[in-house]
């Protein structure tokens, strides 16, 4: 039989005195009681009360008994009243991982989590490469590209596409590609962690898939150096819209080959779990899902119909 239910039952049985008193009280019937009590004895192999036809009593083992079940069972129901307490309101600490490009975008939520939820603390780590989220207690993960296969929950919370551009500096020493195959003749300046590798991938003015393949003097991880040697010159950047869209706006850097748009992508946000979710991750990816939406338009400038 259930222990802690076998627990319960010996509480009551001492608190009301008798078997019938605490059946009624547990809505259990008599004979129900009597074999949680005999479960517990035989587990025990020991006398726990001692038995009269008109009450029962504690054996000595039973007095040592009963005050340990009881405060087992006393700090069950704390532990209870904590968790149940911690999902009806955030609490505790959240940790997050995002990559540095995210930052910008993500400081803003996590302000304003902060301050409608004082009880929660955050632990926000960066890295560009994807961590094992259960191995290292992570409970979200904010991420711009796609996972592979996973067992893990993506939730999208904005598209977003590259943007093809170079500075003003590169094109007064290189002729501005023209087509799409051009951009094998050009210094490109490629992020690691592109899921197409050198071969950058859009659609064409026909709506159709096609790619290139790249080469060039600079291959990393880091989209801001990526960026920092785009605008001096170095080369030809495919890189986030949301990155490099204020440098495009301002003429920092040019735009190329617009009829070819790249392919389309997601910002995410990825848990472990589905079920049970904790309050303050739900309240968080709410926040979150509200606050990326607001930037839609920014992420993806030209909005195709896929993406509203």
């Amino acid at each position: 039989m259930d222990r802690l239910t076998s627990l319960t039952v010996f509480g009551r049985v001492v608190e009301c005195g008798g078997f019938s008193a605490a059946a009624r009280r547990l809505s259990m019937s008599v004979t129900m009681v009597s074999n949680h009590i005999q479960s517990l004895e035989d587990h025990l192999g020991a006398r726990l009360l001692n038995r009269t036809t008109r009450k029962v009593s504690l054996t000595e083992i039973g007095k040592d008994y009963h005050a340990r079940s009881m405060q087992i069972l006393a700090d069950l129901d704390e532990a209870d009243r904590v968790a149940t307490a911690r999902n009806t309101s955030p609490v505790g600490t959240l940790r997050l991982y995002t990559s540095t490009h995210m930052v910008r975008f993500l400081s803003p939520v996590v302000a304003e989590f902060l301050t409608l939820y004082p009880a929660v603390s955050v632990d926000l780590r960066i890295g560009e490469q994807m961590v094992d989220m259960i191995e290292e207690g992570f409970d979200l993960a904010i991420r711009t590209i796609p996972l592979p296969d996973s067992s893990l929950i993506v939730r999208r919370l904005t598209p977003w596409r590259h943007i093809l551009s170079c500075a003003p500096a590169y094109l007064k020493t290189h002729a501005a590609p023209m087509t799409l195959a051009d951009l094998s003749q050009h210094n490109c300046l490629r992020y690691s962690l592109y899921p197409f590798g050198d071969d950058w991938t859009f659609d064409g003015p026909d709506g159709k898939p096609v790619s290139v393949r790249v080469a060039g003097n600079i291959v990393g991880n880091s989209g801001e150096t990526l960026r920092f040697l785009a605008l001096n010159g170095q080369g030809v950047l495919l890189a986030p819209s949301f990155m490099i869209a204020d440098d495009v706006a301002s003429g920092r850097l040019v735009r190329l080959l617009p009829e070819y748009r790249p392919v389309l992508f997601a910002i995410n946000a990825i848990y472990p779990h589905r079920h049970h979710l904790s309050v303050k991750v739900r309240s968080f990816l709410d926040l979150l899902s509200q606050r990326f939406a607001e930037h839609r338009k920014w992420m993806d400038p030209e909005m195709s119909p896929e993406a509203t």
